[in-house]
């Protein structure tokens, strides 16, 4: 009976030890299928991971550099823009009363650089002139200070000298003498303005004749269509417009320099004045002493 037993025990054992090495190699298979799937998963993800990497950061590149060119060209155009508005306008605006619009700003603009010019070499040192003009009448007479006064420039010279030309004939000659020559040489600064004046006024009446022009234009347009329709007035109402702005332009430029050499003439003229009473007090103390 123990014999059959054992035979029993020992079959039962063989019985399990096949069936646990017929399962192990399928479960190895198994596992090894896995983790070789498992390997070849992760390059995978870690390739499509790269490569999504790198196409985000070219597109953020491509971008970028679309933006700068972009910044670039929009700043070249507004430039573009800035420089071909005037001429656009200006052509838009028509060349007949443009034209003499600008040809007044040109002429005007001429009158005012020659005047600045002349007037700032009118300027003196008149109490350095007057100091210098009555040390030549105490060192060396009459003589010797229109000599000082000839090596000086502008109207108070002028007048300086024409006072001593006169000194022979008495102290009332070189007063009238200094008033006469005063008056002339305020001439001589004043020449040329009436011009500004007169382009600042026509400025921007050139300007209002071409609105008054380009709404005829408009009506006419109208009259011709039979309709009201703003594509056919836009034309005329554009050229009215540009013109009268033209022409304002203008005037202001004028304006601005004209009340600048109004400014210089006065200003010198007061200190003619001023300069003129110190030299006639000076010839009257130098003509007592000379008596």
């Amino acid at each position: 009976m123990r014999r059959v037993l054992s035979l029993l025990v020992l079959a039962g054992m063989l019985s399990f030890g096949t069936a646990n090495a017929q399962e192990t190699p399928e479960d190895a298979a198994t596992t090894q299928a896995e983790m070789a799937t498992d390997e070849s998963a992760d390059p995978a993800a870690e390739g499509v991971t790269d490569e999504a990497a790198t196409e985000a950061a070219a597109t953020e590149e491509a971008a970028t550099e679309e933006a700068e060119a972009a910044v670039e060209g929009g700043e070249e155009e507004a430039e573009e823009t800035f420089n071909q508005t005037i001429r656009r306008y200006f052509i838009e605006g028509g060349p007949g009363f443009m034209g003499i619009v600008l040809i007044a700003l040109i002429l005007g603009l001429a009158i005012v650089i020659e005047r600045i010019i002349y007037l700032t070499f009118s300027i003196s040192n008149n109490e350095k002139l007057l100091r210098k003009v009555e040390e030549a009448l105490n060192s060396g007479g009459v003589e010797a200070a229109k000599e000082v006064c000839r090596e000086q420039r502008g109207p108070v010279a002028t007048l300086f000298y024409e006072g001593l030309d006169r000194y022979e004939e008495g102290i009332e000659m070189v007063d009238k003498s200094i008033i006469s020559v005063a008056s002339v040489e305020q001439g001589k600064l004043e020449r040329g303005v009436s011009w500004i004046s007169l382009f600042i006024a026509l400025a921007p009446m050139l300007g209002f004749m071409g609105t008054v022009i380009g709404m005829i234009q408009a009506f006419d347009a109208i009259e011709a269509a039979g309709d009201i329709n703003p594509g056919l007035v836009a034309g005329g109402i554009k050229v009215a417009l540009l013109t009268t702005v033209f022409g304002l332009i203008v005037a202001i430029i004028l304006q601005i320099f004209y009340n600048l050499i109004i400014s210089m003439i006065d200003n010198i003229v007061n200190k003619m004045e001023d300069a003129s009473i110190s030299f006639l007090d000076m010839m009257i103390d130098f003509y007592k002493k000379n008596q």
